[in-house]
């Protein structure tokens, strides 16, 4: 069995695009195939300032704070600390990227799969140094992902892509499934291609494609967006009569993102 840790950078991925990520799927995750989650890391943030002085903050970061517990994550906190500068001007600064790093190494000595969830960049050279130390560092990212980041992982994937981590916006109710997934192979000339997505399965992840063509997205979707590995894109599945019944994607759209109601000014 593959001991795995999670490391979430969780203010990090709260104002890149992940904001509502759920953590028991990514508990989830961690616990299929031969992976058992021994270690599960949130490293937070909270303005002790604001939390004395807004009760609608207070309750709903407390409330937040709880729900990752119950699904086993311990938190680190990180206080944000307030500067003035010699114009006055208040800024404020919380970051736990040290703690975390630290966390990591040490407690790497008895993990050999690592997912680290962030985009941030500074973490390329913590990748490096477990990886020395034999584990597997695999990173989960949502927005403003770093390139380097991407590339030093032994996988990437992003969370958008990951089926449950995220809900997906669904103006049709419930009955309608829709898949989160990105276009491979697009032929610019014919307008088709196919658009690659993730199902959970006991060993894990796994990757399916589904045929599309242009004519079946939204009047928005600029069509060389499909041209773009990164773009991900929104779609529903069904399988298209006159065409030996073979599923196609249809409705695509690209994928939209709400803000976070907990981002803080300055």
């Amino acid at each position: 069995m593959l001991k795995t840790g999670i490391y979430v950078d969780a203010e990090n991925i709260r104002l890149c695009g992940g904001y509502g990520m759920r953590y028991d799927v990514l508990a989830e995750l961690a616990n299929t195939g031969n992976s058992v989650l021994l270690r599960a890391n949130s490293y937070v943030v909270e303005d002790r300032i604001r939390t004395e002085e807004d009760a609608e903050y207070r309750q709903k970061l407390y409330h937040y704070h709880d729900i990752l517990r119950q699904y086993g994550f311990k938190l680190i906190k990180k206080y944000v600390k307030h500067f003035r500068n010699e114009e006055g001007v208040i800024t404020t600064k919380a970051n736990a990227d040290m703690d975390l790093a630290v966390d990591a190494v040490l407690q790497a000595r008895n993990l050999d799969r690592i997912i680290l969830v962030t985009g941030d960049g500074d973490f390329v050279r913590l990748i490096v140094a477990l990886q020395n130390r034999g584990c597997r560092v695999e990173v989960i990212g949502f927005r403003n992902v770093s390139t380097d980041l991407r590339e030093a992982a032994d996988f990437y994937i992003s969370g958008f892509l990951v089926p449950r981590l995220l809900p997906i916006l669904n103006p049709g109710g419930e009955d309608e499934k829709w898949y989160r997934g990105t276009a491979i192979n697009y032929n610019p000339a014919k307008g088709f291609g196919f658009m690659r997505h993730y199902r959970p399965t006991a060993k894990g992840l796994t990757s399916d494609t589904v045929f599309f063509h242009r004519s079946k997205s939204e009047g928005d979707v600029d069509p060389q967006l499909f041209t773009q590995p990164l773009q991900i894109f929104e779609f529903k599945i069904a399988p298209q009569n006159g065409n030996g019944n073979r599923p196609e994607a249809y409705d695509i759209r690209i994928l939209q993102t709400e803000e976070p109601p907990l981002r803080r000014d300055g």
